[in-house]
C-alpha cells in the first residue's frame, strides 16, 4: 500500500545564498510512503493508527520547512528521518522537493531533488 501527499506548498527561507535566505521562495513537497498493512487485521480495523496519516505527513513537512537550511537535500533528509521515526513500519519512502523560480535572472520553472529510502 502507498499513502502519498502530492503538491504540498510552502513558503520558506531555504537557500545557499544570503539573498535566498532573506527573501524566501515557494517550495512544493511530494511524499510517498509504502508499507504492508498489519496481517492480523489489515485495514479492516478502519483505524488511523494502522496506516500512514497524510495529515501528519503534512505537519512533518511544515515543521521542517520552517527550519531554514542551505540545501533542500538537507530538508528532504530531515523530513524522511521524521517519517521513519513516526512510521517504523514504512518499507519505502520517497521525498521530493521542488524549488520554484530558483535562479534570479534566469528562466527556470523549478529545480527538484528526490531522495529514497528502502528498509
Amino acid at each position: 500500500m502507498i499513502v502519498a501527499l502530492h503538491g504540498a506548498e510552502f513558503f520558506a527561507y531555504h537557500g545557499f545564498y544570503p539573498e535566498e535566505q532573506h527573501t524566501g521562495n515557494c517550495f512544493i513537497v511530494d511524499i510517498e510512503v509504502e508499507f504492508e498493512p498489519d496481517g492480523s487485521n489489515g485495514l479492516s480495523s478502519d483505524n488511523l493508527k494502522d496506516t500512514v496519516n497524510y495529515e501528519e505527513l503534512y505537519h512533518i513537512c511544515g515543521r521542517r520547512m520552517q527550519q531554514p537550511q542551505k540545501l533542500i537535500e538537507t530538508v528532504a533528509t530531515f523530513i524522511m528521518e521524521d517519517i521513519k521515526a513516526q512510521y517504523s513500519f514504512a518499507e519505502k519512502i520517497t521525498v521530493s522537493i521542488k524549488k520554484l523560480n530558483p535562479l534570479a535572472g534566469a528562466k527556470v520553472k523549478y529545480t527538484q531533488i528526490t531522495i529514497n529510502y528502502t528498509r
